[in-house]
């Protein structure tokens, strides 16, 4: 907060002597959008003429500030190229050099967004250091600062990918850029904005949390810490807000880890949260989420809850998606996976298949699409299975079948191209399945070309939280 008081009073002294300011996105080395309509905006004194001059066309617009000292006007973008450089002229004269056009990603959630190469047991990182040097990755790290109402500045400022700069940044974030710059030939932009431990409401703008009750009483349920907020807004306000004029391609999501305490709406709130964001920013950009890992949470399923609610809400939100990372996870007791690089590489994969039309690109999760019963069998049919099943390890573990009873016996299973059929002499009429449907299961079914299958239910029952599956 002391940090934000003192960037206020920066500008109140510069609004007074007139001279045109600019929040700190807006700065050298950045990457804008490309092929769009972008929004340039800052403060200046009232009434002042401000002409901004793009290098990429030479044209020269205008705009004349407001009573409140703020000016914004909209400029449009070429296709992905650089580098080139903007003037603002008005009493001052800012020149903003060596900008990218390009894609632009917002990157956020908590600790397993935020793991960087000091992170215990970091691998993947430490490798790359050597490689990291692109200029055509740039890097925007967002401090981690709260404020209790929406801020129109932060401290940050836009660098390119290096040996240095890859250190204290985000791993996931990193490997998904990167794999889009190689893919696409194009800038990449990383807006990185996370906090480990955060639960999603912090991320939320307060007044959605609040004028939902069951948003508001779950909120209530977490934990107050000495760590990182908790509070409707808190992060949001500070590290999210003041970019919300920063057009931008898309959003990747790691996070659910800290909204264990009340999985059972984590699928309004971040939906909720999605659709909050989205109106802030004017724009339905795709949003992507990485299921949270197996890990031991406790008896109760709430690991197991927060996935499957991370699933419908990509079904059921538009312009969503979600990978499952069940296969990416060698110890269950460690909330911190190590292996950063291939939830990154999927993340990308999605993105190059559902937002960028790359039609050989296998990039969605193949989940449980529906069951048909054969007598004493269930015959499992999934989304996005492009060619047959496979199973890994010779073994397809967590795998559960059930009667009218709703008692779940271990099954078996066997593949028949892109089909699972499942069943259990235990069970005479079966009429429901889970795989992978507890907090720390891994699985073991995979697609031919080497995805995961999403853990899930074909049931909708009450779950026993005392810790049964």
């Amino acid at each position: 907060m002391k940090q934000l008081f003192t960037s206020f009073l920066i500008l109140i002294a510069v609004y007074a002597k007139g001279d045109i300011t600019l929040p700190s996105v807006l700065s050298n080395n950045m990457v804008i959008q490309q092929q769009s309509t972008v929004k340039l905006w800052g403060w200046a004194s009232s009434t002042e003429k401000i002409f901004v001059t793009t290098s990429w066309d030479n044209k020269t617009d205008s705009v004349i500030t407001d009573g409140n000292a703020n000016w914004q006007l909209n400029v449009q973008t070429p296709k992905a190229g650089g580098p080139y450089s903007i003037i603002f002229k008005g009493k001052n004269t800012i020149e903003l050099t060596n900008i990218l056009v390009g894609e632009v990603w917002v990157c956020s959630g908590q600790s397993n967004m935020e793991y960087h190469s000091f992170y215990k047991g970091s691998r993947d990182a430490q490798a790359e250091l050597a490689y990291a040097n692109n200029p055509n990755i740039r890097f925007f790290h967002i401090p981690k600062v709260t404020a209790k109402h929406p801020q129109e500045n932060l401290n940050a400022t836009w660098a390119a990918s290096d040996s240095n700069t890859l250190k204290t940044f985000s791993q996931v974030a990193y490997f998904f850029g990167k794999k889009l710059n190689i893919d696409l030939n194009i800038p990449i932009g990383l807006v990185l904005a996370a906090w480990g431990g955060t639960p999603a409401e912090t991320w939320t703008p307060a007044e959605a949390i609040n004028q939902d009750k069951l948003l508001k009483d779950a909120l209530a349920a977490q934990k107050q810490t000495p760590w990182w907020p908790k509070d409707a807004g808190l992060a949001y306000n500070a590290m999210l807000a003041p970019i919300t004029n920063f057009k931008i391609a898309g959003a990747i999501w790691y996070q659910g880890e800290s909204n264990t305490a009340s999985a059972t709406t984590y699928k309004e709130l971040l939906s909720t949260m999605i659709n909050s964001w989205r109106k802030e920013w004017k724009n339905e950009f795709p949003f992507y989420i990485v299921q949270i890992g197996p890990y031991n949470y406790g008896d109760k399923p709430v690991g197991a809850i927060i996935r499957e609610a991370q699933a419908k809400i990509a079904a059921s939100v538009p312009k969503s998606g979600y990978i499952s990372i069940n296969d990416l996870v060698d110890d269950v007791s460690d909330i911190h996976p190590w292996n950063k690089k291939d939830v990154g590489l999927r993340l990308a994969n999605l993105a190059l298949a559902d937002t960028y039309n790359q039609i050989s690109i296998i990039g969605k999760t193949p989940e449980f699409k529906s069951i048909n019963i054969q007598k004493n069998k269930l015959i499992v049919d999934f989304n996005h299975v492009p060619s047959s099943l496979i199973v890994k390890n010779k073994l397809i573990s967590d795998l559960y079948i059930a009667g009218e009873d709703q008692v779940f016996h271990p099954a078996q299973a066997k593949i028949k191209k892109d089909k699972l059929i499942v069943f259990s002499p235990l069970v005479k009429n079966p009429i429901a399945v889970r795989y992978a449907f507890s907090n720390a299961a891994t699985g073991g079914l995979f697609t031919k070309e080497g995805l995961p299958i999403a853990s899930f239910r074909s049931d909708n029952w009450p779950l026993d939280m005392s810790g049964s599956k």
